[in-house]
C-alpha cells in the first residue's frame, strides 16, 4: 500500500478546514442526504467490500455482511430515523438565582475529524465512526489499516466516487501516514486499535489538545459458573471466539471455568466448533484467516505453552490456525499476558468465584466481560467488577445494540460510540444561558448590598 504523499495530506486537511468554515456541514437536512448518499454507495459497493474481505481475511459473505456491511447500514438507518430528535437544542432547568434567564443545550459539530482504523473489521471500524462524524456535521479524514489492502482500496474508491474529499477524504499508508497525520491538529482524532498504538495516538493528540476517543482492546474474561448451562455456553463461547478466526477486540480471551464442569465444558466447546465448521476446519468456508504471517507466527508460539486439549494446527503459508483450546496455561504465560487476537482459548479452573473476580481485577480493566451462570449471581458478579461492556450467558453481542453505547474503560480505551452517543461523540455540547435586559436585578454586582439575602437563596 502506497503512502499518501504529505502535500496531499496538508492539502485535504486545508481544504475540510475551509468547508468546514463555510457551515455548510451543520445543516440537518445536508447530513442526512450524506448519510443517504454512504448508505447507497455501501449497497453498490457490497460485492467490492464482501470480496475483498474475502480476499484479506478469508470472510465468507455470510460473515462479512453479518459482522461488516449490515452494522454499518443499521447505523446509518438509526441516525437517519433520530438525527433531527438528537440535534434539537435541549432546554434545562433554570436555579432560582439564575431567573428571568434560560439554559439550554445546542449540539454543535466539532470540526475536521480523523478516524483511523484497524485491519480485523476494516470496513465497519472504518464506516461506523464516519457516520457518527457526518450525523454531528463534521467533515473527515479516513485512514484504513495497510494490512488489509484490498479492503482500503475498495473503500477508497467508494468514499472518492460518493464525497468531495474537502468534505470526506481518504488517506493510505502505513507508519510514515500515520505519523504525518498524527503532527497535524484535528479537532477530535477516533482511533481503533491496540492498547501500545492507543498511547501514541493520545500524547500526540496532546500536543495540540485535540480530543480523541480510544477504541482498544484486552483480555476480556469469560467465567463459567457451577450453575451455568454448559452446553449452550458452550456453543456461544465457541461461537465468539471463532468469528473472524478470534480476530475480534471483544472475543471472549481466556475462560476462567469451575473446576467440577472444566473437562465437560472443554468437551462442550470442542463439539460446538465441529458443528459449526466440520471436521475438516480448514476446508470450510466460513473460517476465516490470520491477517499475516507475522500475527501467525505470534499465534503459534501461544500454542506451544500449554496442552492442547482441541486443535493446535497451522497451516504458515495459507495463514491458518485452527480453532484451539489449552490447558495447564499458567498466568505468567504470554498467553495469558498479551492480548492474544486470535483462535486460541485458554482455560484455566476456579474453585471460589471470589478467586476468579480476585484474579480479573488484579489485570488491566477489558474491554468486555463474560459471565455464564444464574441471573441473580450474575448481578452479584457484574457489582463486584468492571469492563467496558459485558455479557451475561452470551458472548459478543453487546456490540450489536445501537442503543447501548460500546466502549472500553482504563487501558481498553477511552470514549464510546453507537447510535446517539456517536452523535455526541463527535458534537460539542455547547451550553447557553439567555439573559432577558427588561429587568437587571442588581445581586450579583458590588459592593453586594444584598449579599445576605443571596447566601440564603443560594
Amino acid at each position: 500500500m502506497e503512502d499518501t504523499a504529505k502535500i496531499i495530506i496538508d492539502g485535504m486537511l486545508q481544504q475540510q478546514r475551509q468547508f468546514f468554515a463555510g457551515h455548510q456541514t451543520k445543516p440537518i437536512k445536508f447530513r442526512l442526504e450524506q448519510l443517504r448518499k454512504l448508505k447507497c454507495a455501501i449497497n453498490k459497493y457490497e460485492q467490492k467490500i464482501a470480496d475483498a474481505l474475502w480476499v484479506d481475511l478469508h470472510k465468507s459473505f455470510e460473515e462479512a455482511y453479518l459482522t461488516e456491511i449490515s452494522i454499518v447500514q443499521q447505523e446509518i438507518d438509526n441516525h437517519i430515523k433520530h438525527l433531527k430528535k438528537w440535534a434539537k437544542p435541549k432546554r434545562v432547568p433554570t436555579p432560582v438565582h439564575l431567573l428571568p434567564s434560560k439554559g439550554r443545550i445546542i449540539y454543535e459539530p466539532l470540526g475536521v475529524s480523523l478516524i483511523v482504523a484497524p485491519w480485523n473489521y476494516p470496513f465497519q471500524l472504518q464506516m461506523n465512526p464516519l457516520v457518527g462524524s457526518i450525523s454531528a456535521g463534521n467533515c473527515a479524514i479516513l485512514k484504513p489499516s495497510p494490512y488489509t489492502a484490498n479492503t482500503a482500496r475498495v473503500m477508497e474508491e467508494m468514499i472518492k466516487e460518493t464525497f468531495s474529499p474537502n468534505y470526506i477524504g481518504i488517506v493510505q499508508g502505513g507508519r510514515n501516514t500515520n505519523a504525518i497525520l498524527f503532527s497535524k491538529r484535528f479537532d477530535i482524532i477516533f482511533f481503533t486499535g491496540s492498547p501500545t498504538l492507543g498511547r501514541v495516538v493520545m500524547k500526540a493528540a496532546a500536543e495540540h489538545l485535540t480530543p480523541v476517543v480510544l477504541e482498544l482492546g484486552g483480555k476480556s474474561p469469560c467465567i463459567i459458573d457451577k450453575d451455568a448451562n454448559l452446553k449452550i455456553a458452550a456453543k456461544r463461547i465457541a461461537w465468539g471466539k471463532t468469528i473472524n478466526a478470534g480476530q475480534t477486540c471483544i472475543a471472549p480471551d481466556y475462560v476462567l471455568a469451575h473446576g467440577s464442569i472444566k473437562e465437560e465444558l472443554i468437551r462442550e466447546i470442542a463439539n460446538g466448533i465441529d458443528e459449526m465448521f466440520g471436521k475438516d476446519i480448514k476446508s470450510s468456508k466460513f473460517y476465516p484467516r490470520i491477517v499475516n504471517h507475522q500475527a501467525h507466527d505470534r499465534l503459534v508460539g501461544y500454542i506451544k505453552e500449554g496442552t492442547v486439549k482441541y486443535g493446535g494446527e497451522y497451516d504458515r503459508l495459507n495463514r491458518f490456525i485452527s480453532p484451539t483450546i489449552l490447558d495447564d496455561v499458567l498466568p505468567e504465560h504470554a498467553v495469558m499476558q498479551d492480548e492474544i487476537f486470535g483462535p486460541i482459548l485458554p482455560v484455566l479452573s476456579f474453585d471460589e468465584i471470589d478467586d476468579a473476580l480476585k484474579f480479573i481485577s488484579s489485570r488491566e480493566k477489558p474491554l468486555a466481560f463474560y459471565y455464564f451462570g444464574k441471573s441473580k449471581k450474575a448481578e452479584e458478579v457484574l457489582h463486584r467488577s468492571t469492563s467496558g461492556g459485558a455479557c451475561i450467558n452470551d458472548t459478543l453481542m453487546h456490540i450489536t445494540n445501537h442503543h447501548l453505547p460500546f466502549g472500553g474503560v482504563g487501558n481498553s480505551g477511552l470514549g464510546k460510540y453507537h447510535g446517539k452517543t456517536s452523535f455526541l461523540a463527535f458534537s460539542n455540547l455547547r451550553s447557553i444561558v439567555s439573559t432577558p435586559t427588561w429587568i437587571d436585578l442588581p445581586l450579583k454586582y458590588a459592593p453586594f448590598k444584598y449579599f445576605k439575602l443571596i447566601r440564603k437563596i443560594l
